[in-house]
């Protein structure tokens, strides 16, 4: 059964980054390379938690979500992607959810958690053209909404 996977709460007029892109495949696949990039993770560069000025090597760590009835959001990732991408149409709107965990290595190479980031992601897609709109909700926006894309993108291009 197909279900609409419309996020009801997405704000429409102050959308943070839109961006459209030429797109060759459908959503079913896009699903699945956002299912994929659950749990992987990459270093950046940041200010410090605790020292004003300083900056630190940290760790971000995606978990995505994807809407389920309109008003909540599941997790999506490999171990359910198959089951979810049956309720996807081909073309049409979808909305995720990207959590974004930060961590760094204190002096004693302890791993510390510090506040992440947390984005809603809407891919549109239609007649072979992408559009994604993200919106920044909760976080200190250590990471632009820009960032977000270029990453769902490489993860696309590289067709995970």
């Amino acid at each position: 059964m197909m279900r609409k996977r419309i996020y009801h709460r997405f704000p429409h007029r102050e959308v943070e980054f839109e961006q459209k892109y030429r797109y060759h495949s459908d959503l079913p696949f896009f699903t699945r390379v956002m299912a994929n990039m659950d749990g992987k993770f990459g270093m950046f560069v940041t200010e410090s938690v605790t020292q004003r000025g300083h900056r630190i090597q940290a760790k971000r760590e995606i978990r995505v979500d994807i809407v389920t009835n309109g008003v909540d959001f599941g997790p999506l990732n490999y171990e359910n992607v198959d089951e979810i991408v049956e309720t996807i149409e081909r073309e049409g709107i979808i909305d995720f959810r990207v959590q974004l965990h930060y961590s760094y290595l204190d002096g004693k190479y302890n791993r510390v958690a510090f506040r992440g980031d947390v984005y809603l992601v809407r891919a549109i897609l239609e007649n072979e053209l992408l559009v994604l709109q993200i919106h920044h909700i909760d976080g200190q926006k250590r990471t632009e909404c820009g960032r977000v894309a270029d990453t769902i993108i490489d993860e696309l291009r590289r067709g995970s």
